[in-house]
């Protein structure tokens, strides 16, 4: 027997109890007529601040338990130290300009990219993105279909996207109202001319819609996909369904954000102080925190594929999980030879005694350099998934966004809450990037060498023509 959606019993509650409230407020005038005369002056006062009390605590269930967590942070918001008389933005502009970078890969591995979530792009909308160095515009047309395309004008050099509006499956520019194809980027209308030149167009990005995502393909040679991206059933069927979101953007390569998943020994450094303790690495290791501990097993090998999750995710890379090396992190082989995994168990202790409510197995699926499905099962409140996206916005800054989806029939403070506390254990890895610089050879011991096996993996997705970040000294002639 399905279980009842508890969101839904309670819009119903509150639909309801937000009718009671106004019927005793529009009733209010005659209950003076059921109290004695002397206290008929307070009834109507404590009546309403009752009553306003009363939908304050609606509202504040509602958005508990049913309204979506959205967590978006600036670029100066996370992820540095304050310090006194100065503000995050300067704090965070002379750490960009005083840190050294290393000896860099590309900066734009070849990939899927997500643009932006579905439900930020309404039918007839047209947004304006920067990513990957470009200037982007995301419409909608009028059929329901998406469409990315470059965001300046061959004509003028207008931005199609400030200004410009969709016109059947078209985008119009805002200057003169040249009329752009989204699918293939060619232009079918100049209002003013007789005829329409043919090699008149812009460029279209190949694209893609699911997941509750608008992605990207990018290629320095301009190829075409060469891989997908995987369709999660759950989200297609809506068994389970958007929570949250938060975004970040951080200030590092690409390959550092990824490469922590090959970082095993950081887990347990980094992230098994309580989330109660903050962000600030300063202080995460304070005392008065210390009697609650997050333990982090990292399994290896065929060890992965229990329960249903690690089953479906067996079946996906179409692979016997008996001939998966014995190693914490690897990556999956042919045809999924884009594709990592590995798989963490998250157990909670309180003054040293397990806390099996939050028991967590989480299995973290890597495909491509900019997206990683995180299936999670948790022991009594259900499953779900949060989806990781990076996208370059510039060659050091990555816009990092974390989607959840959970069961339906789960009320929505349960993944709201993993939701947030995943968002304060990458908030202290977001510190480590922002400040570190990219060692292109580092010193690695034994315990290591996952590190170093991801980082030939990722490999595979630059090219001799990827594009690296060159930097200009002035010279001094004498």
């Amino acid at each position: 027997m399905e279980r009842p959606n508890i969101s839904s019993l309670l819009k119903t509650s509150a639909v309801l109890l937000v009718s009671l409230t106004a019927g005793l407020l529009l009733t209010g005038r005659h209950f003076a007529d059921f109290v004695p005369v002397d206290g008929a002056a307070l009834s109507r006062p404590a009546l309403c601040v009752l009553s306003g009390l009363l939908l304050f605590a609606l509202v504040w269930l509602y958005r508990l338990f049913c309204v979506p967590l959205e967590l978006l942070r600036g670029a100066d918001d996370a992820g540095y130290i304050t310090q006194t008389g100065r503000t995050r933005a300067q704090v965070a502009n002379e750490v960009r300009r005083r840190r050294k970078t290393g000896d860099l890969p590309p900066v734009y591995p070849n990939g899927w990219y997500r643009v932006l979530d579905s439900h930020m792009l309404a039918r007839g909308e047209v947004k304006n993105v920067t990513m990957l160095g470009e200037q982007v515009a995301v419409f909608r047309g009028e059929d329901g279909q998406a469409h990315v395309v470059d965001a300046y004008c061959p004509h003028l050099g207008a931005n199609l996207a400030v200004g410009g509006r969709v016109v059947g499956g078209c985008i119009e520019c805002p200057f003169h109202g040249w009329q752009f194809r989204g699918e293939d980027g060619k232009c079918v209308r100049i209002p003013y001319a007789e005829r329409v030149p043919e090699f008149a167009q812009i460029k279209p990005w190949p694209s893609c819609e699911l997941n509750g995502m608008v992605l990207v393909w990018y290629h320095c040679d301009g190829m075409d996909p060469t891989w997908q991206i995987p369709e999660q059933e759950e989200i297609t069927l809506k068994k389970w369904i958007y929570r949250g979101r938060t975004e970040h953007f951080i200030n590092s390569h690409i390959q550092e954000i990824p490469e922590n998943a090959a970082d095993i020994a950081h887990l347990s450094h980094l992230h098994t102080p309580s989330i109660l303790s903050g962000v600030d690495l300063r202080y995460t290791n304070s005392k008065v925190w210390d009697f609650v501990r997050h333990h982090w097993e990292v399994s290896t090998g065929r060890s992965c594929i229990t329960g249903s999750v690690g089953i479906a995710l067996c079946h996906e890379a179409s692979e016997d999980p008996e001939a998966w090396p014995d190693v914490a992190w690897s990556p999956e082989p042919e045809p999924h030879k884009h594709c990592s995994r590995m798989l963490v168990k998250h157990r909670l202790t309180i003054f040293r005694r397990r806390f099996p409510l939050l028991d967590m197995d989480v299995i973290a699926r890597q495909v491509g350099p900019g997206v990683v499905f995180m299936t999670f099962d948790l022991s009594f409140l259900g499953h779900g998934l949060i989806v990781q996206c990076v996208t370059p916005v510039e060659p050091l800054l990555q816009c990092v966004s974390h989607s959840i989806f959970y069961q339906a029939n789960v009320p929505a403070i349960v993944p709201k809450f993993i939701l947030r506390a995943e968002c304060i254990q990458f908030e202290r890895d977001l510190m480590i990037w922002n400040y570190k610089k990219y060692v292109s050879k580092p010193l690695l011991v034994k315990e290591d060498s996952a590190i170093q096996r991801h980082r030939r993996w990722f490999s595979q997705f630059y090219s001799e023509n990827s594009p690296r970040l060159s930097f200009q000294q002035d010279q001094l002639d004498w």
